[in-house]
């Protein structure tokens, strides 16, 4: 069939044509836009489930939500060797900008976005002599609001000067956070009371972060309050009505359709993982010689969808790591595939869990493991452990 015409599109981030069995997400994050802009207490939103999953899909999907309900928005990546000062400063600039055409005192933004450049520049871990970083905005920095070098008070009173402006227009900002769980431990600590004092004062500001299955722990471990703080939701694969949904309703935009057989055949292979389900689907589509897409179509294209996976899902990620790291992967991969105890894993290497710690650790840095809970480890991707049991040691 014509590749032209393919409309699944397996890519990081990137909208599936058809965001099936998200329903339930949708509509609560449709009730929170919908509490704040009321004035009513909401707390902020965290997804958390596996690589694949579709998270950061949600995330922008939720981030559209908020722009067609004419709030500020922006969006940040965290990284874990860079604090989130000037992440934060650079996407809150932007949603600043975003309801600054329609704020009636020009001089109420020129006050907000000296506070935030002064928030910017106040970065207490950059080098002396080192020339300051400047955001861009051409409004003096101002002086005793923000920028005390001390996170947790400067992004307390950061967000409380944002939501005072979007309070002015009647609307909201919304700050989303991509791969929350990298965020420094003491920054996560300023976050949390930021989103705290705001959850007290019922300003319209809200935190939106996505991150792997740990980040609940990681938010616990910061502060004990965090649990009551965000509205939780665990992103999982999708059901077989909702997979199927996935692919046959871009198919019949198409005028092309599935038989029976080869959805059952195409959700055995993706095992209802939305990355793997456009994966799967891109590749039937593209051998298939014409429509209905037949299960012999899937058994010809499923060793070479499982080839990409091989080297663009899996192999980059396996790439990443050292020998010794991936001899504890491997050690993990024979145990099963479902999280299992580090002492298990010592045990199969012949080994003492504590000399394991630092591949442990590194891996988990490296967003390859995470700990699903005190002494028990899981992969971050769906199917690694099969993945890795197919290649030699």
């Amino acid at each position: 069939m014509d590749p032209v015409r393919n409309p699944y599109a397996p890519g990081a981030g990137q909208r599936p044509p058809e965001l099936a069995g998200r329903d339930r997400e949708l509509h609560q994050f449709e009730v929170v836009l919908e509490r704040v802009a009321r004035g009513r207490p909401e707390r902020s939103m965290v997804l958390t489930g596996l690589r694949g999953v579709g998270k950061t899909v949600l995330l922008n999907t939720f981030k559209s939500m908020a722009m067609q309900r004419l709030w500020g928005t922006g969006k940040i990546e965290a990284r874990p060797d860079q604090s989130i000062r000037r992440p934060v400063a650079a996407s809150l600039h932007m949603a600043i900008r975003e309801l600054a055409p329609r704020h009636r005192a020009p001089e109420r933004i020129e006050e907000f976005l000296g506070v935030l450049k002064a928030f910017a520049m106040r970065d207490p871990a950059a080098a002396k002599g080192t020339s300051h970083w400047s955001p861009g905005i051409d409004v003096p920095a101002s002086r005793g609001r923000a920028d005390s070098g001390d996170l947790e008070i400067d992004l307390t009173e950061l967000f409380v000067d944002a939501a005072g402006v979007a309070t002015d227009l009647g609307v909201g900002i919304a700050l989303f956070i991509d791969e929350m769980q990298d965020v420094q431990a003491p920054d996560i600590s300023a976050l949390c009371a930021a989103c705290h004092e705001l959850s007290q004062t019922g300003g319209p500001l809200i935190v939106v972060g996505a991150g792997l299955p740990h980040l609940p722990s990681v938010l616990s471990a910061s502060k004990s309050y965090s649990e009551r703080l965000f509205r939780y939701a665990r992103i999982d694969r999708l059901d077989r009505d909702a997979a199927d949904l996935a692919l046959i309703a871009p198919a019949e935009r198409e005028a092309v359709e599935f038989t029976p057989e080869a959805l059952d055949a195409l959700y055995e292979a993706a095992d209802g993982y939305p990355y793997f389900v456009q994966a799967y689907g891109k590749v039937a589509w593209d051998l298939a010689p014409r429509s209905p897409i037949t299960v012999d179509d899937i058994k010809v294209s499923a060793p070479e969808a499982e080839e990409e996976l091989a080297v663009g899902f899996f192999g980059s990620r396996y790439e990443r790591a050292t020998p010794a790291e991936r001899d504890y992967m491997h050690a993990m991969a024979q145990l099963g595939d479902d999280p299992v105890p580090t002492s298990d894993v010592a045990e199969s290497l012949g080994r003492k869990p504590s000399s394991l710690s630092p591949a442990r650790d590194s891996l988990i840095k490296k967003g390859l493991i995470y700990s699903a809970e005190r002494g028990v480890i899981g992969f971050t991707v769906p199917h690694f452990g099969r993945f890795l049991r197919a290649q030699p040691l």
